[in-house]
């Protein structure tokens, strides 16, 4: 699964990356390197662009940096408190689940992170691992999107909310955890964001060792265990025999 990861750099930094546009206005999130469950996060997103009569061109498309908030509110939803319990979808049943399977043909984004947590157990306690390019530069989680607008509100902003995919964690990730996001390569973006690409089941398996395998598995302090702790430290490299021996997962976000 993604619980929880670390987003820290400017929606500008982000656009350059992804060669996007800002389109976060005024309500992009400052650094954070605890991010957890309906938290507003950075997506990437490509879609038709709208004319000045509000026509959709057909004929281009506008990738953007937006903010969305982390945990999927499906546009059926009676409540928008289910989307604390679809922050991640499985990528092996994304496009048969109801909750999913309109966003996956339709609505795709991706999720930047400098990386993700993942805790292994061990013993009687849970030891943090952070998930990270060694050379810096953001990872790409696939992702999905819905708009949802509140049945006993008509005149609300409408809440846009998106999900991380998972799947079966590869080589030595699997060490931590069984799970892990759906990452995808900048040569597989382009497809992904496609609005005009229903169909993305080759983009939906394992990615590939290449990526995997360059990733760096860095022990954590558990200090990142409770989400009011957000601070540059719980990125660095800890020595495990210097962790507590009995480690407790805030309740609130774990």
């Amino acid at each position: 699964m993604c619980g929880r990861y670390a987003s820290t750099k400017d929606p500008g930094k982000l656009a350059a990356e992804f060669a996007a546009l800002d389109a976060t206005g005024g309500a992009a999130p400052g650094a954070d390197f605890n991010v957890a469950p309906t938290k507003n996060v950075f997506t990437v997103v490509q879609r038709h662009p709208r004319d000045d009569a509000g026509e959709r061109e057909l004929d281009r498309t506008e990738r953007t940096i937006r903010v969305m908030r982390w945990g999927l509110v499906p546009m059926w939803a009676k409540d928008k408190a289910i989307g604390s319990r679809m922050i991640n979808a499985k990528s092996e049943t994304v496009t048969s689940k109801p909750a999913f399977r309109t966003s996956i043909k339709r609505y795709r984004c991706l999720l930047p992170a400098d990386g993700w947590y993942e805790w292994k157990r061990e013993g009687g306690r849970k030891q943090p691992f952070f998930m990270t390019s060694p050379d810096g530069s953001s990872l790409a989680m696939a992702g999905i999107y819905a708009t949802w607008r509140d049945p006993q509100a008509e005149d609300a902003p409408p809440l846009v909310t998106c999900s991380v995919l998972t799947t079966s964690a590869l080589g030595q990730l699997a060490e931590v955890h069984d799970r892990m996001p759906l990452l995808l390569p900048a040569t597989a973006w382009g497809e992904w964001l496609d609005p005009d690409q229903p169909d993305v089941a080759d983009l939906l398996g394992a990615p590939s060792r290449e990526l995997v395998d360059g990733l760096e598995i860095r022990p954590v302090s558990t200090a990142v265990n409770n989400v009011r702790n957000n601070g540059a430290e719980l990125l660095e490299r800890v020595s495990l025999d210097a962790q507590p021996q009995a480690v407790g997962l805030d309740p609130e976000a774990k």
